[in-house]
């Protein structure tokens, strides 16, 4: 990383809106500002010059869903090692959930994230919880929590089981103009699964976590969120029949967005029966069947699902490398999710280039009411570079993140994030 406010990007491709000739063009960046776009700019001696021989440049992409651990739990992930991680994924911003220690359920500690990450390349978006101490019985401080810069509002790690709460929720978000970030997941029906409940799980004598877990939580929050008019969004969605009934919502006019993993629209359950149970594929929602996996690309492809989102979590070695049923849920995902977009989605035709980057760049920027980058002289310089067809195996030496569970160790990736520019920072991913 480098502080480089004057830099020229030479031999660039955008894709944004405002450039659909996908012609190689020159950024001049002067103050972390665009100040110039054109063809064979000349260079000065005061900026830095990077050619990237016709990489792709354009706004600066965002996750909305990671866990970056701090405050309390610095021993998985940091804010600074989180964001690392985001940088080399390509991610110049992102949301991070509140389940830390002390959770992010007052001002002051949305004050402390924001604070923690001011002098890094990646902006830093706190959600705050939904109810005070994420227990589930009293709301949060919402608005006084939105004036110290949170983004939106959830208990992730955990749903609002209590549906007067949510109701609650709804409304006051509603008069804030943020949306409810729910976990859905019906507890009384989950546990104690370890994996999705199949014909795997039977095989492999683990108790399993049904599809229905989730999607009673959804129809309920459909519900609620079409009866107080506010704002439902749907993390982390695993199932056929919760897209189908987001799809349905949306039909009917319901204020309900959604989400998916990588991880979710890649893997099935059988992974945990051909690795021999790494623990690197148990996450919540569990890995579903390939009827799910097809599921999640159609939602994507027809705009069901507005997002693709991490849900980075990061957990020590030490807590991970144990019996299946007693590790903890959750991957990290950041540094490798482009690759598995362009696999997965980009290379076989799923998704078109510029409607991959709208799950990426403007849906969940609208979602969390943020305002999103352009590429244009004026504006400010947020900015992802990266390509689609260059081949590379993600190794140890690429895991940015404190932490290192996850399942696409060893793995090829398609495609890769070679730089960021934000903050008025540079940072050059190498491999």
């Amino acid at each position: 990383m480098s502080d480089t406010p004057d830099i020229l990007f030479q031999n660039v491709v955008p894709v944004s809106r405002r450039h659909r000739d996908r012609e190689s063009l020159d950024l001049r960046i002067r103050d972390g500002k665009i100040v110039e776009i054109g063809k064979k700019l000349n260079s000065s001696e005061s900026e830095e010059v990077r050619n990237f021989d016709g990489a792709c440049i354009s706004p600066g992409w965002i996750d909305m869903h990671v866990h970056f651990r701090e405050p309390g739990f610095e021993h998985k992930e940091t804010i600074e090692t989180g964001s690392a991680a985001a940088a080399f994924g390509g991610f110049t911003e992102v949301a991070c959930m509140p389940n830390t220690n002390p959770p992010i359920h007052t001002r002051d500690v949305v004050e402390f994230i924001k604070k923690k990450s001011e002098n890094l390349p990646v902006e830093v978006h706190p959600i705050g919880c939904v109810s005070k101490e994420r227990e589930g019985d009293s709301i949060a401080e919402m608005a006084d929590m939105q004036a110290g810069g949170a983004v939106a509002f959830s208990d992730d790690g955990d749903p609002v089981s209590n549906a007067q709460l949510m109701r609650v929720a709804l409304e006051y978000s509603s008069m804030l103009g943020m949306p409810i970030i729910n976990h859905e997941e019906d507890l009384k029906l989950s546990r104690p699964g370890h994996m999705h409940e199949g014909k795997v799980s039977t095989r492999l004598g683990l108790d399993g976590t049904p599809g229905i877990a989730e999607e009673v939580m959804i129809a309920r929050d459909l519900l609620l969120a079409e009866f107080t008019g506010g704002h439902i969004h749907i993390a982390h969605i695993s199932t056929a029949k919760g897209v189908e009934l987001v799809r349905r919502a949306k039909a009917d006019g319901v204020n309900v967005t959604a989400e998916v993993c990588p991880h979710h629209f890649d893997l099935t359950d059988e992974e945990i029966e051909k690795r021999d149970f790494d623990t690197n594929c148990k996450m919540h929602p569990p890995l579903r069947t390939a009827k799910d996996v097809e599921a999640m690309i159609e939602g994507l492809a027809d705009g069901t699902i507005d997002a693709i989102c991490t849900d980075h979590a990061p957990h020590a070695i030490e807590e991970k490398e144990v019996e299946f049923i007693y590790a903890p849920n959750g991957i990290i995902g950041l540094e490798t999710a482009w690759g598995v977009c362009v696999r997965r989605l980009l290379k076989p035709g799923k998704l078109e280039l510029d409607q991959l980057l709208r799950k990426l760049v403007v849906n969940p920027r609208k979602i969390l009411n943020l305002d999103i980058p352009k590429i244009e002289e004026g504006a400010t310089a947020n900015l992802t570079i990266f390509n689609t067809d260059q081949e590379w195996k993600f190794e140890e030496r690429h895991v940015k993140s404190k932490s290192g569970n996850s399942p696409y160790l060893g793995s090829k990736m398609t495609g890769r994030a070679e730089a960021i520019y934000n903050k008025g920072r540079f940072v050059l991913n190498t491999l």
